[in-house]
């Protein structure tokens, strides 16, 4: 696979730590796996995996597809490097996936709960479906655009006013639409789609830990947003504070956590495959 892209060399928000991201890393490969099951192509010569992470959902790719020349691509140089430590013998790429371009048709691009940190699905998800080949398929999931309530009571704090205006960047920061808008972005140009929606409930030890899950991810742009560690301190006491108030201790003494995800498939069948 013949690739073209800008290397993101500076930002925050790609400065990932891979190794919490992976904590909770059974938790966030279920719904890759699941995506990946759903796919209806057995051979794919060619796949590339957007916003791969630390290589969890690549492996996947990589045990549905074995013979399949796989890249693994995201604009995280902690997330490129881990990958790398990992899985030294795959390819991975570091790029930003918003620019990624490949000169020649891939079968599958698939992407697992990275789109949502870029903007314009409208334009994006059409763009990228363009470089699907003959016979194969663009394949992603993403958070529901129904926030968890964990998100919902980090937006609640955010508006507090002493930092209100820092926040307006992380508050509009995810893209997150309803299925009906992936229909209409793809239903002209795909000649299948599947689409739905799963609530996950996850086991977590304590609502801690829900604070601790969305600290490596969607917390993350909060938190850079605040000058201080003093304020970085009050923003997450609070929002511990708020998360036990929620989230109800289970008969185990755990804390359930409901996360809802959109899937979305569109195939580029070849005519023979549909008649």
């Amino acid at each position: 696979m013949s690739t073209r892209a800008s290397v993101v060399r500076d930002s925050r928000m790609s400065n990932w730590n891979a190794e919490h991201y992976l904590k909770y890393g059974d938790e966030r490969t279920r719904p890759a796996s699941d995506l990946a099951a759903r796919i209806r192509i057995d051979g794919l010569a060619v796949i590339a995996d957007l916003g791969c992470g630390p290589g969890n959902s690549t492996q996947i790719l990589r045990d549905r597809w074995p013979q399949s020349e796989i890249t693994g691509i995201d604009n995280s140089a902690q997330m490129i490097v881990a990958a790398n430590r990992a899985y030294p013998e795959q390819n991975w790429l570091l790029a930003d996936v918003s620019q990624w371009t490949s000169s020649d048709p891939v079968d599958l691009i698939y992407s697992n709960a990275a789109l949502q940190w870029l903007p314009d699905h409208g334009t994006l998800l059409p763009r990228l479906f363009g470089m699907v080949a003959a016979g194969g398929a663009l394949a992603f999931q993403i958070p529901s655009s129904t926030y968890a309530t964990v998100r919902t009571l980090i937006h609640d704090i955010s508006n507090r006013r002493t930092w209100s205006e820092r926040m307006s960047a992380p508050r509009n920061g995810l893209t997150m639409e309803c299925p009906a808008f992936y229909y209409d972005a793809l239903v002209k140009t795909s000649t299948n789609l599947d689409i739905w929606e799963t609530e996950y409930s996850h086991v977590m030890e304590s609502a801690a830990s829900i604070v601790d899950w969305i600290s490596s991810t969607g917390l993350r742009p909060f938190l850079a947003a605040l000058d201080t560690d003093a304020e970085r301190n009050e923003f997450t006491s609070e929002l511990h504070q708020r998360v036990r108030d929620a989230y109800q201790v289970r008969a185990d003494g755990k804390v359930l956590f409901p996360f809802r995800r959109t899937f979305v498939i569109a195939y580029r069948w070849l005519r023979s495959t549909v008649e």
